[in-house]
């Protein structure tokens, strides 16, 4: 049994092939604990020049983390287990997502299919991402209670102009050619030649240079024009509509933009969780001055507070287990989460810091 990963050396590539095809390859908690471990000690060992992460079942590459686990454990009673799931799989998960930051040696992934939230916390603090035509990418957090995490506070600020917060805001889903827009993909491929992109790593001659320039060689030998961003077309629109330090200000400027995409975003944020949006906001903005290390510390109490809410719990229940996509949020407008709301989800709380190793 693979227990959701499968690990393996092919010549100096570590190689790791998500293994969950039916759960669209989401993250559990005892599959961020595997990698972890594998990635200790790929990077401790000289023999390992590089690593590969790629999905099987060639419908996805990761669909985020197992959050309809998460929501059922935090109705369990306290005290079930030495700790909730909420608190053991985002510590796992954090600790994953800060290895591969920090990693060292090029760590690529073959983004192939679906890449949602911890899909992109799992690729986009590698060295490299490969995205094919059948890309579709997003952080669709705030539809479910929760906000765009695994490092969301740190990446998604450094997306071009306001692209980033619009993301994160909205969970709009993106192709190959918003990818590479964005800074997300750094080499686009056809889905059928990553078997042979793999290929050419395993075969490849390290020899005394840095490995780094032999993954970039192979990867720009395979790379192909992704087309024209659809995202990027709405560039000057985001910039002007989600500058704003309030989404009630986002909700006006929207107003006044008057057009059509303008109006079907705003109905995309009117269907969000308003704390969530309030949080999120905050949460971007926050990480626009702030490395990555700090933002971990951030979002771990984050996940914290927003898992222990009602909405989250409601948000997993509307969107994956009845469907009806109908969620009820408490509160339930933008009106009615006030500031102390926002800023409780953000405090310090007994047993919820998260210390990681510095990289």
């Amino acid at each position: 049994m693979s227990d959701g990963v499968q690990t393996e050396m092919r010549g100096a590539v570590g190689v790791v092939t998500l293994d969950r095809p039916k759960a669209l390859n989401a993250l559990n908690l005892e599959m961020c604990r595997r990698l972890l471990t594998q990635l200790e000690a790929w990077a401790a060992d000289p023999a390992v020049k590089a690593v590969v992460v790629r999905g099987a079942g060639g419908r996805a590459f990761c669909a985020g983390g197992d959050v309809r686990a998460v929501a059922a454990s935090t109705v369990e009673p306290r005290g079930a287990g030495p700790e909730r799931l909420s608190r053991e799989f985002f510590r796992a998960e954090y600790a994953l997502n800060h290895r591969i930051h920090h990693f060292g040696k090029p760590y690529i992934s073959l983004v192939d299919g679906i890449c949602m939230g911890g899909g992109l916390g799992l690729s986009i603090h590698g060295s490299y991402r490969v995205v094919t035509e059948k890309l579709v990418l997003a952080m669709p957090e705030t539809g479910i209670g929760l906000f765009p995490d695994v490092g969301g506070g740190w990446f998604l600020p450094r997306f071009p102009g306001e692209s980033g917060t619009y993301l994160g805001l909205t969970g709009a889903r993106c192709g190959a050619a918003d990818a590479m827009w964005l800074g997300y993909g750094t080499h686009h491929v056809e889905s059928a030649r990553l078997d042979s992109v793999l290929e050419a790593l395993v075969r490849a001659e390290w020899g005394a240079g840095p490995a780094s320039a032999v993954v970039e060689r192979i990867l720009s030998s395979f790379h192909a024009d992704a087309g024209t961003s659809v995202l990027a077309t709405h560039h000057a629109a985001m910039d002007r509509c989600f500058a704003a330090e309030r989404v009630e200000d986002i909700q006006q400027a929207l107003e006044a933009e008057g057009t059509a995409w303008a109006q079907q975003t705003w109905a995309t944020l009117v269907h969000m969780c308003p704390t969530s949006l309030k949080v999120s906001l905050r949460q971007l903005r926050m990480g626009r001055k702030r490395n990555y290390d700090e933002m971990v510390a951030v979002e771990y109490r984050l996940s914290q507070s927003m898992t222990a809410r009602a909405d989250f719990r409601e948000g997993i229940r509307a969107v994956l287990v009845d469907k009806d996509n109908k969620p009820r949020w408490h509160p339930g407008t933008l009106g009615d989460v006030t500031e102390a709301d926002v800023e409780a989800c953000f405090a310090t709380r007994d047993g919820d810091e998260l210390v990681l190793a510095p990289g």
